[in-house]
């Protein structure tokens, strides 16, 4: 298996995708309000392609903090062996 194929899998499986799902939408949430609700306040709209990066963002960087404890986990048990 590639190192890419290798992370994908690591990414995907172990309830990654979940866990980041739900801090995306609790954090990209707060960010929003934070970040757009002085527009949305004085009657304006949202930004939208902000709002969806704003959301991106914290999926991408759970999932990266995963892979990378997931990583060491197996190092670490690939020591052990």
């Amino acid at each position: 298996m590639t190192r890419d194929a290798s992370l994908l899998r690591l990414a995907m499986t172990g309830g990654t995708p979940l866990r980041a799902l739900k801090t995306a939408l609790v954090v990209g949430t707060l960010l929003t309000l934070i970040n757009q609700a002085d527009a949305v306040l004085a009657g304006g709209s949202l930004i939208w392609w902000k709002a969806a990066l704003t959301f991106c963002v914290p999926y991408f960087v759970t999932t990266w903090g995963a892979v990378g404890a997931k990583r060491e986990a197996l190092r670490r048990l690939a020591a052990i062996k």
